[in-house]
């Protein structure tokens, strides 16, 4: 595989659009449904950490299994368990169903994402490639978070919210079609030594410890917008449109730079561009609630999806390049469980405190960890 967009690359960038699609839609419906059937901000905030709490736990065991059998396997099941999930909503939408159906779709689009992270960065063969391929593949979320929330919203006005979700489980079917024809890379032969090694192991690299710290303070920022702009829309008399259309904007915005990327990275120094999208979210984070437009919402969450939007290819390129190879499943699910594991416990967390110091507060105090944090993202350009 080279940097370029190749058949491949694409379709696996169209199936990774599919099954995250469904999973994002379902984000923004099942909150939405939640508040009008009369649940609470924190009930809603327990609904949005299930999407990621089934990625803690199967993580480390979904990168093994990718490391074993590679690719359409783990996809496979992906696919089935995002269409059990999305279909459950439709049958009985209601909270604990609900509740079921993050879980099941949140694990699905974990598991399928590990799979696809590693063939792909199994596949590229420079420093410059992981740049290339990853700033491709991670199109497919940013399109996904705009495709799935936009399309949620119109069904939802316009059919109600068993149509969206019968939408939503459409959606990882697709994912198999254009997955399926992918060839599989050749596995990777283990030593005696290499067997014996523990995914833990990973942590005793400085550098490793670094990298996912800083992808923590940063994907909370990527919590904390999804969770505030449903209840932010909801407390300003926002349609589901409406508010599908902020958050699409981000996605959006987000897509647009990581398709810019691929084009400039031989130019790119990994820390140099996390350490701005650090800067420039804090900034942002610290503006936001001044504004009250539907207009100039969406304006600053275009802004944030740009400066979130570049680091993922980043930290993936990063994440390759200090691990061995046959550990890239385990560390992109290191990885994946460290950023779920608080996205299980910070919309929780946002509910409880929007509640007590509201959604003004859970900018600011966000904003101020993740400037604190620019420090050591600098620091990753000294490995």
């Amino acid at each position: 595989m080279t940097g370029g967009l190749n058949p491949a690359l694409a379709r696996l960038i169209a199936g990774h659009v599919c099954l995250h699609a469904c999973m994002a839609g379902l984000r923004m419906a099942a909150p939405l449904l939640a508040l009008q059937q009369g649940h609470s901000e924190a009930a809603v905030g327990v609904l949005l950490a299930l999407f990621a709490l089934t990625q803690v736990f199967l993580a480390l065991p979904a990168g093994r299994f990718a490391d074993r059998y590679g690719l359409k396997r783990p996809v496979g099941l992906a696919v089935i368990a995002a269409t059990a999930g999305a279909g459950l909503a439709v049958a009985f939408p209601v909270f604990p169903v609900l509740c079921l159906s993050a879980l099941l779709t949140g694990g699905a689009t974990g598991t399928a994402s590990i799979a696809l992270q590693r063939h792909v960065g199994r596949a590229a063969e420079s420093p410059t490639q992981l740049k290339q391929v990853f700033s491709w593949l991670a199109i497919g979320p940013a399109i996904s978070n705009f495709l799935g929330p936009f399309s949620a919203g119109l069904v939802i006005d316009h059919g109600g919210y068993r149509m969206a979700f019968m939408l939503m489980a459409a959606l990882p079917l697709m994912s198999w079609f254009w997955v399926r024809t992918v060839q599989e890379l050749p596995p990777v032969i283990r030593s005696a030594q290499q067997k014996k090694s523990r995914a833990w192991d990973l942590m005793g690299e400085p550098m490793f410890r670094r990298l996912l710290l800083v992808n923590w303070f940063l994907s909370s920022c990527w919590d904390v917008h999804t969770f505030v702009v449903p209840v932010l829309g909801h407390e300003r008399g926002l349609s589901a449109s409406v508010i599908g259309s902020i958050l699409g904007g981000f996605a959006v915005a987000a897509a647009l730079v990581r398709l810019v990327m691929p084009l400039m990275a031989a130019q790119l120094r990994e820390w140099v561009v996390i350490t701005g999208a650090m800067a420039a979210t804090a900034v942002l984070f610290a503006i936001y609630p001044f504004v009250h437009a539907p207009l100039a919402m969406g304006m600053c969450s275009v802004l944030l999806g740009a400066s979130l939007g570049s680091v993922q290819p980043m930290i993936m390129s990063m994440l390759h390049q200090i691990t061995p190879e046959h550990r890239h499943g385990e560390a992109v699910a290191m990885r994946i469980m460290a950023i779920n594991a608080s996205s299980v416990a910070m919309p929780m967390l946002f509910g409880v405190a929007g509640s007590v110091i509201g959604i003004s507060g859970v900018f600011w105090i966000t904003g101020l960890a993740v400037a604190s944090g620019t420090r050591l993202a600098f620091r990753l350009g000294g490995r």
